[in-house]
């Protein structure tokens, strides 16, 4: 893997090594059976995103082109169980990721992609980052600031393969998301290595698909303490044809020739 791609991999918030068990970021509420307390703040954002609406629905998929560095990162359909937990991707290159809610399968066989267990959970998660504020082991502190509407997402210990990470929320006027930094601390990269290059995501162009607002444009910038989100534009993805639908049996499982991906 050249070095770019290898930078542009470290820009997003949520890949997955092969686990005993499938991490909660991934797991629908329902499933691990935990109760979760009803926090004001949250459920105002979560009000604001309809994410009532947005669970009542079965599956939703979009079609996303990311760029980085002019360079295309990414050129897919995903298609997605509304609670995350089941997810596939269908490359314009004719490549295929499944995560079936247990394991990851590459398509075809042999030719595992470059960063592909990263691609199956980080591109949805970034989509369902709105929605996923009231998951178990997800810890949100609102912050006290001379502007309204900025939170700070942490996760309890044991939470997923990287619960050292965090993430800096901004809501726009109608308290929907607006940007979120994040640090990466996947892989054998320590926290403070992380937080010496944060990073954060910026969320425009919102439309409504039956009744739920979602971001049509993400922009990546650098991210600090100090500046918040600043510089020009360091990646950019566009979305379109969202649609909820109903899964056809076998839309989710394992391609009958394909590779488990643990990396």
């Amino acid at each position: 893997m050249n070095k770019s791609i290898f930078l542009l991999l470290t820009l997003a918030i949520l890949s997955c090594k092969q686990n005993n068990s499938e991490e909660s970021k991934n797991v629908p509420e329902q499933e691990q059976q935990v109760t979760t307390t009803s926090n004001p703040f949250v459920d105002k954002i979560a009000g604001a995103h309809n994410k009532a609406a947005f669970a009542a629905q079965e599956a939703i998929a979009f079609d996303l082109q990311l760029m980085f560095g002019g360079n295309e990162r990414i050129n897919a359909t995903i298609s997605m169980l509304t609670n995350s937990s089941k997810i596939r991707i269908d490359k314009t290159d004719g490549t295929q990721l499944i995560y079936d809610g247990s394991q990851v399968y590459s398509s075809p066989k042999g030719a595992i992609p470059d960063g592909a267990r990263f691609d199956i959970f980080t591109w949805p998660y970034f989509f369902a980052f709105p929605f996923k504020l009231q998951d178990p082991g997800v810890n949100i502190q609102e912050l006290p600031n001379d502007v309204e509407g900025q939170f700070k997402l942490t996760f309890e210990g044991g939470t997923g393969d990287t619960p050292d990470d965090w993430y800096i929320g901004y809501l726009d006027e109608e308290n929907r998301v607006e940007a979120t930094a994040y640090i990466v601390t996947f892989g054998d990269k320590t926290i403070e290595n992380a937080e010496a290059a944060p990073h954060a995501i910026a969320y425009s162009d919102y439309k409504e698909i039956e009744q739920v607002p979602l971001a049509t444009t993400w922009k990546f910038y650098n991210w600090s303490e100090e500046k918040g989100i600043f510089g020009d534009p360091i990646g950019e993805a566009h979305l379109s044809n969202i649609r909820f639908f109903e899964v056809e049996d076998g839309f989710f499982e394992k391609p009958e020739s394909s590779d488990v991906v643990n990396y």
